[in-house]
C-alpha cells in the first residue's frame, strides 16, 4: 500500500485503481442509487432534464426564433448536441465535487482518491448510454438513421471527450478541496462552453458570419465543439455531409493528444495535493 504522504507516479496510480476496480464498480452503483433514492421514476429522471431542455430549445429556438427553417431535423440536431453536453457536464461537475462529497470516507480509510472522480465518470457514462439509445431510436423512428460511412466519428469523439472531461474534473476535484469556490467557477465556465459549442445553433451559421477568420479558429479550438461536430456528422443524417470544417481530423488528433497530456498533468497535481485532503476536509 502506498503511504498517504508519498507522491505516486502515474503508473502507480493506474495500478492501484485497477487493483480496486471492484470497489470502483461499487462506488458507481452507490452513486446511481443515491441519485435515485426514494424516487418512484428512478433512472427516468436522467432523461427528464435533457428532454425538458430539448423541448425548451425546440420550441423557443426552433419554432419561435425559426431555427428549424435553416436546420433540418432540428430535434435530432439539438438532442445530438445535448447528449454530448450532458456527458461532458456530468463528468466535470460530478468529478469536481467527488472528493468533498466523500469527505467522511476519505478521512477514515486510505484508498486511491482518484477512484472518486472515476466513479463520477462511471455514473455519467450510464446516463449517457440511456440518452444515446434514445437518440439512436429517434433517428430510426424519424427515418433519419445515422450515416454508416461516418459513424466512426461518434466513438472517436466519445473517447476524446471522456479523456478531456475526466482530466478537467480530476484537476478541479483536487483544487476544490482547498478552494471551495472552484465548483462555482466550474459551473460558470461550463455555462460559457455550452453557448460556445454548436448545440442549439449550427456551425454553418457560425462560419457564415466569421468566414474562417481567427475568431472562428479560436471557436474551433474548443474541444467540446469538435466532439459535437463529430457526433453530428455521424448521427445527424439530415445535416450536410461535408459540414465538418477544414482540418477537423487534425484538430481532433491534437485535442486527443492535449487531453492525454492534460490527464497526466492533472493526475500529477492531484497526487501532490491529495496528501492533505483529510486535513482540509
Amino acid at each position: 500500500m502506498t503511504a498517504v504522504g508519498s507522491i505516486r507516479s502515474f503508473p502507480q496510480a493506474v495500478r492501484e485503481i485497477w487493483g480496486r476496480r471492484e470497489l470502483l464498480g461499487m462506488l458507481v452503483r452507490r452513486e446511481l442509487k443515491a441519485r435515485y433514492r426514494d424516487s418512484s421514476l428512478g433512472a427516468l429522471w436522467s432523461l427528464i432534464r435533457p428532454l425538458t431542455m430539448l423541448l425548451i430549445y425546440y420550441v423557443a429556438i426552433g419554432k419561435f426564433l425559426g431555427a428549424e427553417r435553416s436546420i433540418p431535423q432540428f430535434a435530432i440536431f439539438v438532442f445530438t448536441g445535448l447528449t454530448v453536453w450532458q456527458l461532458f457536464n456530468e463528468i466535470v461537475v460530478g468529478a469536481t465535487r467527488s472528493i468533498v462529497d466523500n469527505a467522511s470516507l476519505i478521512k477514515k480509510i486510505y484508498l486511491p482518491r482518484e477512484i472518486f472522480p472515476l466513479a463520477a465518470v462511471g455514473s455519467a457514462l450510464v446516463n449517457f448510454a440511456i440518452m444515446f439509445v434514445v437518440l439512436l431510436a429517434a433517428t430510426l423512428v424519424l427515418g433519419q438513421p445515422p450515416r454508416l460511412e461516418a459513424l466512426w466519428t461518434v466513438p472517436a469523439g466519445f473517447i476524446m471527450l471522456v479523456l478531456f472531461s475526466f482530466a478537467l474534473g480530476l484537476l478541479a476535484a483536487a483544487l476544490n478541496v482547498y478552494f471551495r469556490d472552484v465548483q462555482h467557477l466550474v459551473e460558470i465556465v461550463l455555462l460559457i462552453l455550452f453557448w460556445a459549442s454548436p448545440i442549439v445553433y449550427s456551425y454553418q451559421q457560425v462560419h457564415s458570419i466569421l468566414q474562417g477568420g481567427w475568431i472562428e479558429q479560436v471557436y474551433l479550438a474548443n474541444p467540446v465543439t469538435t466532439v459535437v461536430l463529430y457526433f453530428q456528422q455521424g448521427m445527424w443524417a439530415a445535416g450536410p455531409s461535408d459540414g465538418m470544417p477544414e482540418g477537423s481530423l487534425l484538430r481532433l488528433l491534437i485535442a486527443f493528444v492535449v487531453s492525454v497530456v492534460l490527464l497526466w498533468a492533472a493526475q500529477r497535481v492531484f497526487a501532490r495535493l491529495e496528501g492533505n485532503f483529510a486535513q482540509e476536509l
